[in-house]
C-alpha cells in the first residue's frame, strides 16, 4: 500500500500528465493556424508553414513509397505513412501544414500527418 505522500505525488503526477496531454491536443487542434507562417521563399528551414494552392504534379518515389506533390511550384514531401491514407489528384486544391527543409539543395515542405492536409472543394 502507498504512503500518504506517495499517493499525493502520484495524484500530482497524473494531473501534470493530463494537463500536458490536454495542452498538446489543444495546440494540435487550435493553435497550429495561429503559429504557422504562410509559405514563401523567405521562410527559413525548420519553420511551420501553411501552403495553399493547386496540385500541379503527383509522383511516387522510386523507393519507399513516398509521394511528392508540386503545389504552386513548391515540392511537398509526403512520407509513406502519410501518403498511404490519402487520395490527392492533380488539379486538386489543397491546404496543408508542414515544415520547410532543404533537401539536396532544393526547398520543400514536409508534411508529418495526413491530418495536416485538407483537400478543398
Amino acid at each position: 500500500m502507498l504512503e500518504r505522500q506517495e499517493r499525493t505525488a502520484l495524484v500530482v503526477l497524473v494531473c501534470v500528465v493530463g494537463i500536458v496531454l490536454a495542452a498538446h491536443l489543444l495546440f494540435d487542434a487550435v493553435a497550429r493556424p495561429l503559429v504557422a507562417t504562410p509559405y514563401s521563399e523567405e521562410v527559413p528551414d525548420g519553420a511551420l508553414v501553411l501552403l495553399e494552392g493547386r496540385v500541379e504534379e503527383v509522383r511516387t518515389t522510386s523507393t519507399g513509397g513516398h509521394r511528392i506533390l508540386t503545389v504552386n511550384g513548391t515540392a511537398v514531401f509526403l512520407p509513406q505513412d502519410v501518403a498511404a491514407g490519402l487520395e490527392i489528384d492533380k488539379d486538386a486544391s489543397v491546404a496543408l501544414y508542414g515544415v520547410v527543409q532543404t533537401y539536396r539543395g532544393k526547398r520543400e515542405v514536409v508534411v508529418a500527418s495526413a491530418a495536416d492536409i485538407r483537400v478543398l472543394e
